[in-house]
């Protein structure tokens, strides 16, 4: 027997598309997403408001659980934390800026491996730490740099950041997208053991480390480049 399937749901995922490319604030995207698939699959209003409210509640202590966080951090670097992060690795003369952010990829995405996803971030280790002590291996070995470079190497820092924990996390058994598959597929009538799906996670991880590295590799190379020029540019 054949069932008519109601697509009209998928409609949220056109709303978070559209919403990402145009820009709009995030969690406007999130909350718009979220009641028009709501409404598409045939809620009324009030119960869409209702859960709403009720998702609220339960999170509530959420903000206190970010803030509190955000505010050592913020102690810490009015006191010279990212300073000091800039100084000592600018001491270590082997280092570069590609070295620097693989070292990192390969920690962040074992430890993500293992279920410690805590330990990195862009608030509590990207912006006070990773990207300045990054900023301070380039200054060391070119001078002064450019506000572009900066930004620049500021963004590979959040992207190994993001490489790291997104593709590292999914090795881990007890991640929630390896309980959400396994708990689909048993549903479905496919019994899979959650080790497995967390097994095939491996080769990605793999495979995203050495493109992400050979891209690290790049970045030096393309500093070389970019800085040598500038530096012959001045001297003319």
């Amino acid at each position: 027997m054949i069932h008519d399937v109601n697509l009209w749901p998928l409609i949220g995922v056109a709303v978070i598309v559209a919403g990402f490319v145009l820009r709009f604030n995030p969690m406007l995207v999130v909350i718009a997403t979220a009641v028009a698939t709501a409404l598409a699959a045939g809620f009324e209003p009030g119960k869409v408001l209702a859960s709403i409210g009720t998702g609220f509640i339960k999170t509530r202590n959420l903000p206190l659980i970010i803030l509190l966080p955000l505010g050592v951090i913020g102690l810490l670097e009015r006191h010279g934390l990212r300073q000091h992060a800039q100084a000592w690795i600018a001491g270590i003369k082997s280092a570069t800026a590609g070295r620097l952010l693989l070292v990192y990829l390969a920690a962040r995405q074992l430890t993500a491996a293992m279920g410690l996803t805590s330990l990195g971030g862009h608030p509590q280790m990207v912006r006070p730490l990773l990207a300045p002590m990054v900023e301070g291996t380039a200054e060391t070995r070119y001078g002064r740099l450019p506000e572009r470079i900066r930004y620049k190497l500021r963004a590979y820092a959040a992207a190994t950041d993001n490489v790291g924990l997104f593709f590292g996390e999914d090795i881990f058994v007890a991640f929630g997208a390896i309980v959400l598959m396994t708990t689909f597929l048993s549903e479905a009538g496919i019994s899979v053991e959650p080790l497995h799906i967390a097994l095939w996670g491996i080769p990605t991880a793999i495979v995203a480390f050495l493109i992400h590295a050979w891209r690290l590799i790049r970045l030096d190379q393309a500093l070389n480049r970019e800085l040598a020029a500038a530096e012959d540019g001045a001297a003319q």
